[in-house]
């Protein structure tokens, strides 16, 4: 629950405040009876006066009474949940305490939110009693990712005889990240990745200090089962040995956002499309215990990270895919034309498997492109080619078609390449790419024989 906002008291002169917030008929009461009291003296109708005072006075007392409460409640919003893909609706629930002695009026209750997430919501609360609450939701949801701005909340009272309305704005903001969507992808094993991916990982040694010879002295806590009773003879001291665990394997997928590979906007443009590939893979390897990165095409990767990427299970995963997530909700397209940065970032041979989602290609960054595989154990594109994104399904594709010449550069290259065309499943492609990988260890197997 978020915590009670402050008032916002930087408006001055509170009195002027107070009737400035008289309605018609306060305004109508203070005129009658500031006329009463005047016709009382001039006519010399004493009787008339105590009526013109009353008249007066109750809109007055209407609105100091409510200039006083208005900064008595106390307005809170919590949301449910605070990120979500995009297309999915999340519910954001407003409180209302009535912190003072006093009950409180009609209230009328109004949050500013974007109009991507829908209408301004508004509500009509009743009279709160003293240390009462209320409590309201509504429905916020978007198809567009991004992070959009919940508030401020805005509070009208009014008294009860309609006399003054006044509106207070607290100053707390909340913050709903919409993410790209993730689709979940089959536990498929990609044959012929090298470096530590599948079963083929590399296995690296348990070290319980710094660079130890094998074996190493005993260290308190050790377990008496690894004592090497022969190095201990030979250094007249107790030795252990040292074990093996497999190294985590790596996993690096590449974003393509130069904004001249892509054509179209909006929720099912190709550019959206890649965002959400890459997001389901990076969760799709985290889940697998991958040392996950995220790499764009100028060179930048998700803040916070390590030089191995993210890793951990549990938790730290989940805390890894929220932050991975939170980057992917507001990329966009970068001002670069070329891949030359991702490629200078990427380590030579030490990257694992690296998964590339890739926009239009010419015939200069299909060769940058090609040259990465060099620089990891094993590599799967997916381009998507803009022509098919923005051309109508009853189109004729152009003829010669410089897509293929590049996706058979990449190919040749010894990636495993999968044209992406308008309303392509990634789950299918994921399940094509194990297909071409198997045959390509099989072809190749074959060769060598």
């Amino acid at each position: 629950m978020g915590t009670p906002a402050e008032a916002d008291r930087g408006e001055t002169g509170g009195i002027r405040t107070a009737l400035a917030g008289l309605t018609t008929r306060g305004r109508s009461f203070l005129a009658a009876g500031v006329a009463a009291v005047i016709c009382a003296y001039i006519l010399g109708q004493q009787d008339l006066r105590p009526v013109g005072l009353l008249l007066a006075v109750l809109p007055l007392i209407c609105a100091a009474v409510l200039y006083r409460t208005r900064y008595r409640v106390a307005g809170s919003r919590r949301l449910s949940p605070a990120r979500v893909p995009a297309g999915s609706e999340a519910r954001v629930h407003l409180r209302m305490d009535n912190v003072s002695r006093l009950p409180t009026g009609l209230l009328m209750l109004q949050d500013r939110v974007p109009y991507v997430l829908g209408p301004r919501p508004r509500f009509v609360l009743d009279r709160v009693e003293p240390g009462g609450r209320r409590e309201v939701s509504y429905r916020v949801r978007s198809d567009l990712r991004g992070r959009y701005p919940l508030g401020p909340l805005q509070l009208r009272l009014t008294d009860p005889f309609g006399m003054c309305e006044l509106t207070r704005s607290f100053s707390t903001f909340d913050t709903l990240t919409v993410i790209p969507k993730v689709e979940p992808l089959p536990p498929i094993r990609l044959s012929g990745e090298a470096r530590g991916y599948g079963d083929g990982r590399q296995r690296s040694l348990a070290l319980a200090g710094e660079d130890d010879v094998i074996p190493r002295g005993y260290r308190y806590g050790d377990d008496l089962r690894r004592v090497h009773w022969r190095s201990t003879a030979r250094y007249g001291e107790l030795m252990v040995r040292r074990e093996e665990q497999p190294q985590r394997a790596r996993c690096t997928v590449l974003l393509d956002t130069r904004g001249s590979a892509y054509e179209g906007a909006g929720p099912d443009s190709a550019f959206e499309w890649a965002v959400s590939g890459a997001a389901s893979v990076l969760v799709h390897m985290l889940e697998r215990s991958f040392s996950v990165r995220l790499l764009t095409d100028s060179g930048s990767s998700v803040p916070g990270e390590g030089a191995d990427g993210f890793t951990g299970s549990g938790q730290e995963s989940a805390d890894a895919a929220g932050l991975m997530m939170d980057t992917l909700a507001v990329i966009d397209h970068s001002d670069g034309t070329g891949l030359s940065r991702a490629y200078d970032v990427l380590r030579g041979g030490n990257e694992g498997l690296l998964v590339a989602f890739l926009g239009d290609l010419d015939d200069e960054q299909a060769a940058v492109a090609a040259k990465m595989r060099q620089r990891s154990g094993g590599a799967v594109a997916f381009v998507l080619d803009p022509d098919t994104w923005v051309r109508e399904p009853t189109d004729v594709p152009p003829p010669g078609n410089p897509h293929e010449e590049r996706l058979r550069m990449l190919r040749e290259a010894g990636w495993t390449v999968l044209g992406v065309e308008r309303g392509a499943s990634l789950t299918e492609l994921w399940r094509q790419a194990d297909r071409e990988r198997t045959s390509m260890a099989a072809a190749a197997g074959e060769t060598r024989r």
